[in-house]
């Protein structure tokens, strides 16, 4: 009955998420992108396919995949001999990215490059970052040294990687961090961090998801260095036609066993990984081994019913959108749509809510889910639409990341710690399934439509999406600290007003 509960809530929170986008792509395809009747229609399954699922997903992760994390967390702390923890941490790792959805969606549209040398540099990369991100916590080291340390290799390194792969290498980075890895790595960091007593264990709980996703980017470019491919040209995505509802039932009805599939196999893993923790530490009862087992099932149901409307649903009206605006006479409107679609889409990706409400809870509501959600949105808001500039322009990437990386570096050094990982957490959070089937399709249209180059101009989207939230989350954090200090400035004149006064009387 609570479960049921649960269940209807969660699902109502993903009612609100997804209705703005849900309005917004009804409203286009009645205005400037007309789409057709079977587009449509799947994108309108898809939505509800889409609602049911995160709402089935997030409570999983509340039953199953948080509670795991921690314990697994917890423990790696206790450990005696450091080498054991970290090679669980670089083993977590790459099973976790192998299994990651996100990262398999964007290895199928990468041409040239097989796709399971792409899905494995990346998970080598995350699980080597894992590593990383176990040592500076055992070691104390601040958060911002790391990234600060890493993203000048990982600029220094574009000057020898071929364009194409660039984009690319930022992409993979922002896709790896999605409804699977984020929920336990998170977890992990909570669970390591919470063991300790120290003024900056809250700290510290956030910063593994923003380690993490340099690896995948530090691996593909020196892929792109070493790796030559004889052919790099896209081959775009045919939109199925549909002709009538029942036709489009049936192309959902035939890809619930691919996907399902892909969640067992993302799973399995991390079930498996448990299973031998629980063995070996015996951490959690019956009772909660019961829980968390039905919230697996909810999980992996969750998530087949999510990546299959995203998926079959979604991607299809992007790249129709994307195409139809950028062939028309209105092209420049893809900017501003770009901007309203980018505000609104972030609030329906799964991990987003994971963080929000993790966010809330370590820092017992001192950062609320409200201020965390409209930071994001205003900063996928921007990133989507510079990604629109790009496609009509052309201009290059690295004269949008190499500015913004530099300023959301340099800001570490003014924003509490807290702020920092939160930040470039939200990063990688905010780069999830809805960018990977909705964004990325609706930047290739639109490239194709205007003759552009796909793998420089449309790829690098999910990169934006993945940066501008390091810059909104660490100005909300600069603002916050600049309030305390205004009210303890205030409270300060205040007491010495007060004594002013006692001394009068005396």
């Amino acid at each position: 009955m609570l479960h049921n509960e649960l269940l209807h809530e969660k699902v109502k929170e993903s009612v609100i998420s997804v209705l703005p986008i849900t309005l917004i792509v009804l409203i286009l395809s009645i205005t400037i992108a007309p789409l057709s009747a079977g587009v449509l229609t799947l994108f309108l399954f898809g939505a509800a396919l889409l609602i049911t699922g995160m709402g089935f997903f997030t409570l999983g992760v509340d039953m199953s995949m948080i509670p795991m994390g921690e314990g697994i967390g917890v423990q790696l702390s206790k450990a005696r001999k450091i080498i054991i923890p970290l090679i669980v941490c670089f083993i977590l790792g790459v099973l976790i990215t192998i299994a990651e959805p996100d990262l398999q969606v964007l290895a199928e549209q990468v041409p040239s490059i097989p796709n399971m040398m792409l899905i494995l540099t990346v998970a080598v990369g995350v699980g080597f970052f894992l590593l990383i991100a176990q040592l500076r916590m055992l070691l104390k080291i601040p958060t911002s040294y790391i990234l600060i340390f890493f993203y000048i290799i990982i600029f220094s390194l574009t000057l020898f990687t071929p364009a194409d792969f660039i984009p690319v290498s930022f992409d993979s980075g922002g896709v790896t961090t999605g409804p699977i890895t984020v929920p336990f790595i998170m977890a992990i960091g909570i669970g390591m961090a919470s063991v300790r007593s120290d003024k900056n264990s809250s700290s510290d709980s956030f910063g593994l998801t923003a380690i993490c996703s340099m690896g995948p980017i530090l691996s593909v470019l020196l892929l792109g260095i070493f790796y030559h491919p004889e052919d790099t040209e896209y081959a775009s995505v045919s939109i199925a036609q549909i002709a009538t509802t029942r036709e489009a039932a049936l192309a959902f009805i035939r890809a619930v066993p691919r996907y399902a599939e892909e969640v067992a196999v993302a799973l399995i893993p991390i079930a498996l990984v448990f299973i031998i923790f629980q063995c070996v530490f015996k951490r959690f009862h019956s009772r909660q081994l019961l829980k968390m087992g039905s919230g697996f099932l909810y999980s992996y149901i969750g998530l087949v019913l999510f990546l299959t409307g995203v998926n079959v649903g979604f991607m299809p009206a992007g790249q129709y959108i994307g195409s139809t605006i950028a062939g028309s006479s209105l092209a420049w409107l893809l900017v501003p749509i770009g901007v309203v679609i980018g505000y609104f889409i972030v609030r329906a990706e799964p991990a987003v809510q994971v963080l929000t409400r993790q966010v809330e809870d370590v820092t017992n509501g001192s950062i609320t889910q409200k201020s965390i959600a409209s930071a994001l949105s205003i900063g996928i808001a921007a990133a989507v639409g510079i990604a629109m500039l790009r496609i009509l322009t052309g201009i290059n990437i690295m004269w949008f990341l190499i500015p913004g990386y530099l300023l959301s570096l340099m800001m570490t050094f003014f924003v509490p710690q807290i702020f920092t990982g939160i930040a470039f957490d939200s990063g990688g959070v905010a780069s999830g399934p809805m960018t990977t089937t909705f964004l990325l399709p609706l930047a290739v249209g639109a490239c194709e439509a205007v003759g552009g180059n796909i793998l420089t101009d449309a790829f690098g989207i999910v990169a934006m999406v993945a940066m501008t939230p390091l810059l909104t989350i660490q100005m909300l954090g600069l603002a916050d600290q600049l309030r305390r200090k205004a009210r303890k400035k205030q409270f300060i004149l205040q007491m010495q007003q007060v004594e002013d006064c006692i001394m009068y009387f005396d």
